[in-house]
């Protein structure tokens, strides 16, 4: 297939998106023929990634002077101090504003990266190369950088728009099953927030979208990422439409934080399981209608997605959940904001609920 190659416009920055199989061995040269120049650039890369790839990467770029820093991706890795270590290699290395960062790996190696580059020097360069499904769909289009800290997922950060987005369908069939999971949480999510036509094409064809058949999955991203664009052309700093995009994410960041970004729970897993609590409370407070909820819930249970909260939490859990929703960044007063769903394409945003009422619900659901 040939690439698909998509045109992100924002108020700072104008990039594109290129989607496509085995772009990596030309790396470089999908860099150059986007009028991208740099002397000296540093790559960051996910250690989960082969040495195969890493050495197509280094051959890819034998005319430029490069340096590679190896990143261990995890939630716990996150945090300022990675960051900073990237800072001091462009530091000692003497890296102007001309020169380039690029990330290789998935969302967390990419917001870390990203972090990175607006902070270097006020920004430099940056490309990134996401190489999981949820990173292609999600984490590398619109900007948002940044680091975890022990109060909470991603508070400290910075809106920084990439130059370029290489994405590689290579890159998923490395992939286990989970992962491949995991990105189709935010692919279901953007077609609940935005198409209902792309809901039914996920509805027939998840399967083969699981197993990366094509051109299911090239679709699958193309279709995500335009979503995604749309929104965060129209909003890129989450001033009013951009909070469609955490449909889900309250509850999902608090599953996440409560557990401490264990494996048992990655992100997307995360999103999927607050993509249903959202659903259960948009439909027990008389906001979704019984017969699109049913459509969405029997799409999860069908797809075999975790859907169960009281798989990983209990009652115990409730006061430690409830403590990471407060302290989310998206709240403006002492209520809890979510982000519900009216129908399929017509989310929610600005819903505010007091803690209590939102304890209840959420005892009510670990109880069942």
């Amino acid at each position: 297939m040939k690439p698909i190659k998509l045109k992100i416009k924002t108020q700072t920055q104008e990039y594109p998106i290129i989607i496509g199989s085995d772009l990596i061995s030309s790396i470089a040269k999908i860099i150059k023929n986007n009028s991208i120049n740099f002397k000296q650039c540093l790559i960051i890369i996910d250690k989960n990634i082969s040495k195969k790839i890493v050495l197509k990467i280094k051959k890819s770029f034998y005319k430029k002077t490069i340096y590679v820093h190896f990143f261990r991706a995890s939630e716990i890795n996150k945090n300022q101090n990675s960051v900073n270590k990237i800072l001091n290699i462009l530091i000692n290395k003497n890296f102007s504003r001309e020169d380039c960062l690029i990330s290789v790996g998935g969302g967390i190696t990419g917001d870390i990266s990203g972090f990175a580059a607006s902070l270097f020097k006020r920004g430099l360069k940056f490309i990134n190369v996401p190489t999981t499904l949820l990173s292609q769909v999600d984490s590398s289009i619109g900007g948002k950088t940044g680091v975890n800290t022990k109060y909470g997922k991603n508070l400290i950060g910075s809106f920084y728009q990439p130059n370029l987005v290489i994405s590689d369908i290579h890159f998923l069939k490395t992939l286990p099953k989970r992962e491949v999971i995991c990105g189709y949480g935010e692919i279901l999510k953007h077609s609940l927030i935005a198409n209902k036509k792309f809901f039914y094409f996920l509805n027939k064809n998840c399967n083969k979208i699981f197993n990366l058949t094509s051109p299911f999955i090239e679709k699958a991203i193309h279709e995500s990422c335009k979503i995604k664009k749309n929104v965060v052309q129209q909003d890129e700093k989450e001033k009013g439409l951009r909070k469609i995009l955490n449909f889900g994410h309250t509850f999902a960041h608090a599953y996440e934080a409560t557990l401490g970004y264990s494996k048992r729970l990655n992100h997307g897993e995360a999103v999927i399981l607050g993509i249903k609590t959202a659903l259960n409370f948009s439909l027990k407070n008389d906001l979704l209608k019984k017969k699109e909820y049913n459509l969405i819930i029997n799409h999860i249970s069908s797809s075999n997605l975790p859907s169960t909260i009281n798989k990983f939490f209990n009652v115990k859990d409730l006061n430690k959940i409830l403590s990471f929703m407060i302290k989310d960044k998206k709240n403006t007063s002492s209520k809890i904001s979510l982000v519900l769903l009216k129908k399929i394409g017509s989310p929610l945003i600005n819903k505010e609920y007091s803690t209590k009422k939102i304890s209840l619900f959420l005892k009510n659901e670990l109880c069942n």
